[in-house]
């Protein structure tokens, strides 16, 4: 018989002995050969130049030569039957490693180490094609039928890649039995894709046999790897043993009654007890080669991991297991540790990074479980996809395993009055859609019929729209249907969990989730059997949404993004006091505060996640940027590695409050002790307040009144239970030069003397208090000596006073002799409370309708830096608190 020539890198004494080696064709082989070709070789031209294909309507007719035969059907098969008959059951375990595994050489042998090291009394490893592999048989492929003769390059990469690898795994004769089998392989797909080069076309059959050719030289590598160890191993071309039908839809079905006579046939000839399988490829009920399609080489093993009936079948991949939600997104994602069947599936169909839905299919109904293993970290467990334990506890933490999304996608709705009732309606809007093949991924549609909403990848919406124009032309001209509408820019947010059903408060925790993140949900949908709850958003908020629901479910953590404003006195002190507890709050109460960027006058530091607070001085100064108030905001706004934003601000100036009302209206919440924005007029406040009341962006300002006291918070308790405000009174005491050394003085000590500050003081519970005064309305009599008020700076101001200390001392000795104490223009008693204050104590006393007789009063530090910070810190946690939190 007359060998084909092919170029071969082999010693020719190597040569021969190969070629007397060269296994013959098995049956199977020559039966796929004949179905898809029908050819004639010239044996006086090459081969690739002569190959002539015939096809006839319905089936490929066999005609050809045997030298094609037997050179193009490269799989070792011993012909000699022998009656042995096919355990099953727990002594088999199925390893199935993928591309990335079988990446490189050194990858491979670690993949033989791990088979040989699993106790197992039988072993079955399916494998996947050297990664990239199976792209580079596609290509080929498409190239030839492009009638690119790139093609023939293209081929020679594949060669060289196998024969590279082979030899830094193989020596001796098995490189030799390896490298006489790819050469023969090789010639033969040279003249195949020749054909298809020369026809313009490739028939799915032939291209399935085409890129199937990766996995039977994975196979066959590993084997002779596992053999090298002195370990019996057989390797099997799973064509010759999986048997599928067509489903439709680019998807296959397995035949198990006869896919098990094959395997039992084929075990009957090589009774291994290691056994290295192709995975991804299989043959039609007649002989012809396919594909498993999508994620083919995992089917493969379920498939084989119940007709052996497995102990269980183990997945390796590249990462530790499942996640909780995609690591790319959440970076606080954690591996589980276990996933039912059925979440699994959920999961899957949402787009999360787990196993595709029908690899599922096989091993759930004979209860095997999967395992998830990481190849490249061996200590971790990884996830198993079970049965669900009966005895799973349904609580919260536990009945939500795990999120997943789904991005650019575009949501259709069908409104109208006249669907209401109208049987077919729904029936028509589907059918439309399938006409034009697209997936409809979700759907909702109200109780009452008016309307019927459904999510459909983007690319496919705009024929969508067009069928549903034609389809209801008639209804939308009578007015039965009002619009078809489109919302492009959407994804899909689904939380999967098989506890959920009977678990109370699942879709409250979820949605007060989203609220709290500020996201606005546009569509929901739930099955009566809540495996999981889908709610479709805007793309832009999908990220953001994704952390926020998996913050609150998974981990109780609250991350809160900081922007701080304003590193001056009260600022830095802040920033010292979060570097001294953030590690505590972190651990004690699962609240992560990361601040994200300081902005001064005129520097600012930006980070994606975290200044180092132990040296952000240091970083002020030498790793800063110009400061810009638009940049700053929108570097915070934009940050989607955090769900939840706040931007502080320690300021007192007046342009950075008026900012405010924007930031609320972009989701950011705000705290500050500035007291320009609520002493501001009038109908900015309220403008400002009615924000804050209508969302759940949250804006905390109790430092204004009175640095860290209870003023603001007390003084809402009273109004919040029904209690009537009849006097506030208050005072806001200090001694100039000490006070603003300690930090107790507004930055302009004369808005403390002008009685400008106390006036917002006064105003802004006026406000609180119901009442709608503007800061005019306050009379306010300055202590700034009148000499005095025409300095033009804060500086010279402070500078010139001490010459009026003694006029001070007169009037204070004054109000002594009279038994009185006087604080701006009111007298008191010895004995009443608002004459015992000393330092920066300030008092507020609240009469009311139920502490009339006695009035609520509250009295501390009122003033300083310290206590300052600490009231704003105070906010920054009651946020935290309400974000989720623990209180």
């Amino acid at each position: 018989m007359r060998s084909l020539a092919v170029t071969s890198s082999l010693q020719p004494a190597a040569a021969a002995a190969a070629a007397r080696r060269r296994p013959r064709a098995s049956a199977y082989a020559r039966e796929v050969i004949s179905q898809c070709w029908k050819c004639e070789i010239n044996q006086d031209q090459p081969l690739g130049n002569s190959l002539r294909i015939g096809h006839s309507q319905g089936s490929l007719q066999r005609h050809g030569s045997k030298n094609f035969l037997a050179a193009a059907a490269a799989i070792s098969v011993e012909q000699a039957e022998v009656s042995t008959y096919l355990p099953k059951g727990d002594m088999w375990s199925v390893h199935k490693f993928g591309g990335t595994c079988m990446g490189t050489p050194q990858r491979i042998q670690n993949v033989a180490d791990i088979v040989l090291g699993d106790s197992s009394e039988r072993k079955l490893i399916i494998v996947s094609a050297m990664s990239k592999v199976t792209d580079m048989m596609f290509n080929l492929v498409h190239k030839a039928q492009s009638r690119d003769n790139s093609y023939v390059t293209a081929l020679d990469e594949v060669f060289n890649k196998h024969m590279a690898a082979a030899r830094d795994l193989l020596d001796g004769e098995d490189l030799a039995r390896f490298l006489a089998q790819l050469h023969s392989d090789i010639s033969n797909l040279r003249a195949m894709l020749r054909a298809i080069f020369i026809a313009g076309h490739a028939t799915e059959s032939f291209s399935d046999f085409v890129v199937g050719h990766g996995e039977l030289w994975s196979a066959q590598m590993l084997s002779y790897a596992i053999k090298k160890s002195g370990v019996p191993c057989s390797w099997m071309d799973t064509r010759e043993v999986l048997v599928v039908k067509p489903s439709g839809s680019n998807q296959v079905d397995p035949d198990y009654l006869e896919s098990e006579k094959r395997l039992q046939k084929w075990f009957s000839r090589q009774p291994a007890e290691t056994i290295i399988a192709t995975g991804f490829i299989a043959s039609t009920a007649e002989n012809i080669p396919t594909t498993l399609k999508r994620d083919g080489s995992d089917f493969s093993a379920s498939i084989i991991g119940s007709l052996v009936r497995a102990r269980q079948v183990t997945i390796w991949t590249d990462v530790d297991g499942v996640f909780s939600a995609d690591p790319r997104k959440v970076s606080e994602a954690v591996i589980l540790s276990t996933l039912s069947y059925q979440e699994a599936w959920e999961m899957s169909y949402f787009g999360a990074n787990v196993l595709h839905p029908r690899t599922i299919i096989p091993v759930m109904k004979d209860n095997i479980p999967i395992v998830i293993r990481n190849m490249f970290n061996l200590s971790a467990p990884g996830t198993t996809i079970c049965k669900q334990p009966a005895n799973e506890n349904a609580d919260l933490d536990a009945c939500v395993k795990s999120f997943a999304t789904i991005d650019k996608l575009a949501l259709v709705n069908v409104e109208g009055t006249g669907m209401a009732g109208v049987p077919g309606t729904a029936s028509a809007i589907f059918s439309a859609a399938k006409d034009v093949g697209a997936n409809v991924i979700m759907i909702s549609q109200a109780s009452s019929e008016h309307s019927v909403c459904f999510a459909v990848p983007e690319k496919e919406v705009a024929a969508v729209s067009t069928a549903l124009h034609v389809r209801f032309r008639e209804a939308l001209a009578a007015g039965r249907l009002s619009k078809v509408e489109v919302i492009r820019g959407c994804s899909i947010l689904a939380a999967v969990g098989l506890r959920m059903a009977s678990t109370p408060g699942v879709s409250a925790i979820l949605f007060d989730a989203l609220a709290k993140a500020n996201i606005n949900v546009r569509a929901i949908a739930q099955g009566c059997s809540e495996y999981n709850i889908t709610v479709v958003l805007k793309q832009e908020d999908c990220v953001r949404a994704l952390r926020a629901v998996h913050s609150r479910f998974f981990l109780s953590k609250t991350t809160l993004a900081v922007g701080i404003i304003g590193p001056g006195l009260i600022g830095g002190t802040l920033l010292d006091q979060l570097k001294d507890q953030a590690a505590v709050l972190k651990e004690n109460m699962n609240i992560d505060l990361r601040v994200i960027g300081i902005s001064g006058s005129r520097t600012m530091h930006l980070s994606d996640i975290g200044v180092d607070l132990n040296q952000w001085k240091e970083l002020l100064r030498k790793e800063a940027e110009p400061a810009d108030l638009d940049s700053f905001v929108r570097h915070l706004s934009e940050n989607h590695v955090f769900p939840n934003k706040v931007l502080v601000d320690c300021t007192a100036d007046t342009y950075v409050a008026s900012h405010y009302y924007d930031w609320l209206k972009k989701g950011i919440h705000v705290i500050t002790p500035n007291k320009k924005a609520n002493s501001g007029p009038l109908d900015r406040y309220l403008k400002l307040r009615t924000l804050q009341r209508a969302s759940y962006t949250h804006y905390f300002y109790e430092a204004t009144v009175g640095a860290g006291l209870p003023i603001i918070s007390t003084l809402r308790g009273l109004l919040e239970t029904g209690d009537k405000i009849l006097r506030i009174e208050g005072i806001f005491s200090s001694v100039v030069d000490e006070a603003k050394e300690a930090g107790y003085t507004e930055p302009d000590p004369r808005d403390d003397l002008s009685g400008t500050d106390v006036a917002r003081k006064v105003i802004i519970l006026a406000r609180e208090s119901g009442l709608r005064l503007e800061l005019s309305d306050i009379p306010v009599k300055s202590l700034v000596p009148e000499a005095l008020r025409s300095c033009s700076s804060a500086d010279e101001f402070m500078q010139k006073l001490p010459s009026f200390d003694q006029d001070w001392d007169r009037q204070r000795d004054e109000a002594e002799a009279a038994g009185e104490g006087r604080v701006e223009l009111q007298r008191y008693k010895r004995d009443h409370p608002f004459a015992q204050l000393s330092g920066s104590d300030n008092i507020i006393a609240f009469t009311t309708s139920r502490y009339k007789e006695q009035p609520l009063i509250v009295r501390g530090p009122g003033a300083g830096a310290e206590v300052t910070a600490g009231g704003v810190f105070c906010d920054i946690l009651r946020l935290a608190s309400y974000l989720g939190a623990p209180s």
